[in-house]
């Protein structure tokens, strides 16, 4: 019980980290890496769709993963594994496109 509520405790900055990545996507991406550019970098569509679409996939999927973890749903973590994998690549696809 007490992993649980620590577990818990700790991905709440982690979720905040993800809803950061979401709305301010190109701050996120330079985050510590300014240093690096003299002038500001100028960032593709596709990196900020595709930073976009990993945060809402974590954000998703972070929760399922929690539940699965709580209670011990083999199967959840199963169809987990498998949806993930199958929006991964159709997301990638529709940045990509």
């Amino acid at each position: 019980m007490a992993e649980t509520i620590i577990m818990i405790i700790l991905m709440i900055p982690i979720y905040g980290l993800l809803i950061w990545t979401y709305f301010y996507p190109e701050e996120s991406i330079l985050f510590g890496r300014r240093w690096m550019y003299k002038e500001e970098p100028n960032l593709s569509k596709e990196v900020i769709h595709y930073t976009k679409f990993v945060s809402i996939v974590a954000m998703v999927g972070l929760p399922i993963v929690l539940i699965s973890i709580i209670f011990e749903l083999y199967l959840l973590r199963f169809i987990l594994v498998l949806g993930f994998a199958f929006m991964f690549i159709f997301g990638l696809f529709k940045i990509f496109k």
